[in-house]
């Protein structure tokens, strides 16, 4: 892998397809909480609409995060890779979603997770310090804060969490399935069956006992 350099090409905001990603940002967000236009346009100056090439990185492994992003299209994997080289996915980012390492953001560090397109990708990178500063100042833009955390921190993490532990292999499968049905034929098998803790060959095994869903 190149990891020297992040391969990203700038896209203006107030093209056709820039004016069509933000306004797919802001209905996202708006799903969580109403955001007004005054925070919508602060917001949108701390923003940068970008192209990502498939396997191309957003975000570095070990280096220092300045922004998290949102998926206009595409599809991305948040990752880390051992010291053999052996690779763990944790999680997949596809559109309407938030990708970043926001461990790393929070504690100021370098990231423990790479993120990579596993498609030619268009997203809004957010910038973090910018994004701390509003979440201060604008009481719409916490309450979208607190009710995506909710739902998507705490509430997503500890049910994955308990199935990781509790759950046999075939019942991951079949609610990785059941989340994420849109994403079973955009990933290669081996990108599911690391996401799921298990081999390609055990995953295939499942699949083939399953009849091959």
């Amino acid at each position: 892998m190149n990891l020297t350099k992040l391969p990203i090409k700038t896209i203006s905001a107030s093209s056709p397809l820039g004016k069509s990603a933000f306004l797919a940002l802001r209905k996202a967000m708006s799903a969580y909480y109403p955001i007004s236009e005054q925070t919508w346009q602060e917001l949108v100056d701390i923003c940068e609409l970008v192209s990502v090439e498939k396997n191309q990185f957003l975000y570095l492994q070990g280096r220092l995060p300045e922004s998290f992003a949102f998926v206009y299209s595409g599809l991305f994997r948040l990752f880390i890779s051992d010291e053999k080289g052996n690779e763990y996915n944790k999680m997949f980012f596809d559109e309407d979603s938030f990708p970043g390492s926001m461990v790393a953001l929070l504690k100021g560090q370098v990231s423990r997770f790479a993120i990579e397109a596993l498609e030619k990708s268009t997203v809004v990178t957010i910038h973090f310090s910018g994004f701390r500063r509003l979440l201060a100042a604008k009481e719409d833009l916490k309450m979208y804060h607190i009710h995506y955390l909710e739902q998507n921190w705490l509430i997503a993490k500890e049910a994955r969490e308990v199935a990781l532990v509790q759950e046999e292999a075939q019942a991951r499968y079949l609610r990785f399935l059941a989340e994420y049905p849109q994403l079973e034929s955009r990933l290669p098998q081996y990108h599911i069956a690391s996401h799921l803790g298990i081999t390609a060959t055990q995953l295939s095994r499942i699949r083939k006992q399953l009849g091959g869903k």
